[in-house]
């Protein structure tokens, strides 16, 4: 079997899935209007309001290491949050919140000092005057639904926008929204080998 290992940046809005829910009555954007490969499949899932690198591929040893949480792979997100957080809110992040009786695992978080260099999103995020705004750099040993969200959230500082730029030693790099590219031999030698 020949096998594949894609990154993809998915853009906002787009389910990490190949096929939508028939029944909906809003049909929803899917890997499958972007990706034109056979039998990949995604390594875990980002969000429909998430963004960034979302990993496929049809290696199942690969797939279940990079889902397995005993394997605690590093992902890492840009977060664009609602204020200015504190020192008090980041040692928080940094040292593990409790949500819905789950305490996480303790997490690299930094404040960016600009922010990253990033396509704009359509549609964009809401902008008001009297509230500013500061992007977070975190990295994650796991991977809870809407995690991330949820941290951020419950140190007071609501999520705006969430991209994720690298899993693991991949990075999105140069990709833009909707493009995808194999992965080259270094990174899958990472891939195998790592964890």
């Amino acid at each position: 079997m020949i096998y594949r290992y894609i990154a993809f940046n998915k853009p906002y809005n787009v389910l990490s899935q190949f096929t939508s829910n028939r029944d909906s009555k809003n049909q929803h954007h899917t890997l499958k209007e972007y990706i034109s490969v056979d039998s990949v499949y995604p390594v875990g899932r980002l969000d429909q309001d998430s963004e960034g690198l979302l990993l496929l591929t049809n290696h199942g040893q690969i797939q279940h290491r990079l889902t397995d949480p005993k394997f605690a792979h590093p992902r890492t997100y840009w977060v664009q949050v609602e204020r200015i957080p504190d020192t008090s809110a980041l040692r928080q992040l940094q040292e593990g919140v409790t949500i819905k009786n789950y305490k996480t695992r303790p997490a690299k978080v930094k404040l960016l000092c600009h922010e990253p260099l990033l396509p704009s999103r359509y549609p964009p995020i809401r902008f008001r005057k009297t509230v500013p705004t500061a992007w977070l750099e975190i990295t994650l040993t796991e991977g809870r639904n809407r995690q991330v969200r949820r941290m951020t959230a419950a140190v007071g500082f609501p999520t705006l926008r969430l991209v994720r730029i690298a899993i693991a030693h991949i990075c999105l790099e140069d990709l833009k929204p909707g493009q995808w590219r194999d992965l080259n031999s270094t990174e899958i030698t990472s891939l195998k080998h790592a964890y």
